[in-house]
């Protein structure tokens, strides 16, 4: 992709201008790493999918059936501006989003009324995609303390808003009151399991190993909590295999350790005149580089990074 929703995607410039989030933040060290990307992504579009709403309004409004792997890695897309992008740059896209959003309308196959920019349906969508990430980097990179899981989702606020939500969760504790809510709405359909074996078949990401794009498929079913599991009726077939778990934890570490030049988070720490291994540096590195450059916003003090 060279664009997006008129921005010109370069991470690297207006030179100096912040992001939504902080280089230190729990934001950054989560978006840079691929492994949770990928399962947090399929599991927060099978979260989203429950609802009948939802469902029908990204399958009937959008090219999901026709190109789901290009689909998700232009919400993808999105995710990474309000993280990494100039806050001048991620207000133009979210602006964007918002204005397709604007005309996407309908009704579901039970004749249920929908519209996009519904607030219950803004939250859900945000509160998905936030759980999806973060629960995948926790299982599948490193471990998350509770503290810095309210970190991760209080920074997301922000953006959030800018998206319409009205309702941020701000804990676990508020994911699971939005999902007990809306649980009585899951319902299991055909399409999950036709977007889980197209992520599975490796024909949408050639470069990637089908045997990878398998354990990814079913490691974000893993993820899901267990009552939406069992309503969705994802049985045993989408089990992860321990063999395959240890490999997807192996990947997840070695992304965690290995920076990427030339990635958002590269390309961000570029333009805010950071060394561009910023985001894989250890929390304390981090500081001390942080403290040399006075006038970058650093994470709010009130969650200290752990090392």
């Amino acid at each position: 992709m060279k664009s997006y929703l008129g921005w010109k995607i370069d991470y690297t410039v207006p030179a100096g201008e912040p992001a939504f989030a902080a280089p230190d933040s729990m934001s950054w060290r989560v978006f840079k790493n691929p492994i949770a990307l990928a399962i947090g992504g399929v599991a927060a579009v099978l979260l989203e999918f429950a609802d009948a709403r939802i469902r029908s309004g990204v399958w009937d409004h959008s090219v999901f059936k026709t190109d789901p792997i290009g689909r998700s890695q232009r919400t993808g897309t999105a995710a990474m501006v309000g993280v990494y992008g100039p806050q001048s740059a991620a207000r133009r896209v979210i602006q964007g989003v918002t204005n397709m959003h604007s005309k996407v309308t309908g009704m579901t196959p039970s004749g249920e009324a929908y519209k996009a920019l519904d607030v219950e349906l803004l939250d859900w969508v945000s509160a998905t995609a936030s759980f999806g990430f973060l629960t995948a980097y926790d299982r599948f990179v490193k471990p998350v303390s509770y503290d810095e899981k309210c970190r991760f989702y209080e920074e997301g606020e922000q953006v959030a808003r800018l998206y319409g939500v009205k309702h941020p969760i701000r804990s676990p504790e508020d994911f699971d009151a939005m999902l007990a809510a809306l649980m009585p709405r899951f319902e299991p359909h055909p399409i999950n399991s036709e977007f889980l074996d197209i992520v599975k078949s490796g024909k949408e990401m050639r470069n990637v190993p089908k045997s990878l794009q398998s354990s990814l498929a079913n490691a974000s079913v893993s993820i899901l909590p267990p009552k939406v599991r069992e309503v969705l009726e994802l049985g045993p077939e989408y089990d992860l295999s321990p063999l395959a778990r240890m490999s997807l934890k192996s990947l997840g570490a070695l992304a965690e350790r290995i920076p990427v030049k030339g990635s958002p988070p590269a390309q961000a720490a570029t333009r805010l005149g950071l060394p561009w291994t910023f985001a894989w540096k250890s929390p304390k590195a981090q500081q001390r580089i942080l403290q040399a450059a006075p006038g970058l916003e650093s994470a709010s003090p009130a969650h200290p990074p752990a090392e």
